[in-house]
């Protein structure tokens, strides 16, 4: 029996540890028939390295998506590696340290633009980078932490990831006639590198310990990750502007 991604050709990016989502999602899209390409920065080399416990060999190549330069030339290298994508993962988010752990009332602006540029901004500049290989749709599903609520240390990450859910509903508006679906899913803590950045994290992590309905664990990205692949997948064919609470079912509970 084929995979739910046989034949498709993804991208993927954020693959920084294998603790990450985006690990466990090149992994599982591997595994379900599917052609992948990484991108990394600030280290490829690490992504890289990363890539080897992968179930097939796959190249990496360096993506910083607040560059005009390396979002010209991304069609061109993976066109070249891939001939063409059915689908793009985006799990990039950053924060300046002055951003996040309690002191939202004193971030300076540009520490906002930056987390703002970096995590909500570029799920559409790493779409239109990406737009000239999908000309037979596709599937874009990007990553986020539920923005319904403020949420303790997250701190400026709560907006940019606010300003992430309307960029994909706008971007499923604006793409759908293209037959290219935009979808989030909105996972729990995970410990991975982006998790380990934001001071008091474990004050955050502890609301699932006493509220989600399933149990929560911190080192277990797969559910998440198997939610990816099946918004990638021709499972959801007609879903688009959608987040996907891949959360232990937490977003339900008042308390």
């Amino acid at each position: 029996m084929s995979g739910i991604l046989e034949g498709k050709r993804v991208l993927i990016t954020g693959v920084l540890m294998e603790s990450s989502i985006a690990f466990h999602t090149a992994k599982l899209a591997q595994e379900q028939g599917a052609e992948i390409i990484l991108t990394a920065f600030p280290r490829p080399t690490l992504t890289e390295r990363i890539a080897k416990k992968l179930p097939k060999p796959t190249k990496v190549i360096e993506l910083d998506v607040t560059n005009d330069e390396h979002l010209g030339r991304l069609a061109d290298i993976v066109g070249e590696e891939l001939g063409s994508l059915d689908g793009v993962v985006h799990s990039i988010g950053f924060a300046p340290q002055d951003a996040l752990g309690g002191n939202f009332l004193n971030t300076p602006f540009e520490s906002v633009a930056t987390a703002m540029h970096v995590s909500a901004f570029s799920l559409k500049s790493l779409t239109m980078a990406c737009l000239p290989l999908m000309q037979n749709g596709g599937s874009v599903v990007g990553l986020t932490f539920d923005a319904q609520y403020a949420w303790p240390q997250y701190d400026w990450m709560g907006p940019a990831k606010a300003a992430l859910e309307a960029t994909s509903r706008y971007m499923a508006r604006d793409l759908g006639k293209q037959n290219i679906r935009c979808n989030l899913i909105s996972a729990g803590p995970i410990g991975s590198m982006a998790a380990k950045s934001i001071p008091g994290f474990s004050d955050l992590a502890a609301v699932w310990d006493t509220r989600s309905p399933l149990e929560w664990d911190l080192k277990d990205p797969e559910p998440a990750g198997k939610g990816v692949v099946a918004l990638l997948s021709d499972w959801f064919p007609k879903t688009t502007g959608e987040i996907i609470h891949v959360d232990g079912g937490l977003h339900a509970i008042g308390a």
